[in-house]
């Protein structure tokens, strides 16, 4: 069943929580796929990656948020975060990548053909952002002994840094 179906009006933003596959899944592995064919081997792979390192969990428990969203020029982002430890990857789909045959594209569907005919570009701003707030919060501990309330500080500042990225994405495309 697609995530995200045919005539959907872009921009536009989805969400999925994703459970572990089985019992203390070291990492998960997400692939973007175009189409709406029952069998995913008869749709067509626009990108893959992984997020390792999550904590071990009982099968079916959801620690995987997946947020999907196709900015104005039909640009394709999949960002996967992990819900306990905060760790987060993502793939960009631009007309790069994952290009159809003509024919393809004529039969496909207008999610497919939106985001095969869009322009290059990406979060490239934003993810520069997230890594140079993370760098500072890497290099903060050694500067000089913290209490635990600069500790929390901290802490919400840097988990502020996504949430401001996501909020602009969304106030981006709505």
């Amino acid at each position: 069943m697609p995530l995200i179906r045919r005539n959907t009006k872009v921009p536009m933003i989805k969400t999925k929580i994703l459970s572990a596959h089985s019992d203390n899944q070291p990492g998960v592995s997400i692939q973007v796929y175009a189409g709406e064919r029952a069998r995913t081997k008869d749709n067509n792979l626009f990108g893959k990656f992984e997020l390792p390192g999550i904590p071990p969990a009982p099968r079916g428990v959801p620690h995987t948020e997946v947020t999907f969203s196709i900015d104005a020029n039909g640009i394709l982002n999949v960002l996967a975060s992990d819900k306990t430890t905060g760790k987060s990857n993502c793939v960009t789909v631009t007309n790069n990548e994952g290009r159809l045959s003509k024919e393809e594209i004529e039969s496909g569907d207008d999610a497919t053909v939106a985001c095969i005919r869009a322009k290059n570009g990406n979060l490239r701003n934003s993810l520069e952002k997230l890594e140079i707030a993370v760098n500072e919060t890497i290099d903060w501990p050694n500067s000089s002994q913290k209490t635990s309330e600069e500790y929390d500080d901290k802490k919400t500042k840097l988990q502020a840094v996504p949430s401001e990225i996501i909020q602009k994405l969304c106030g981006a495309m709505s």
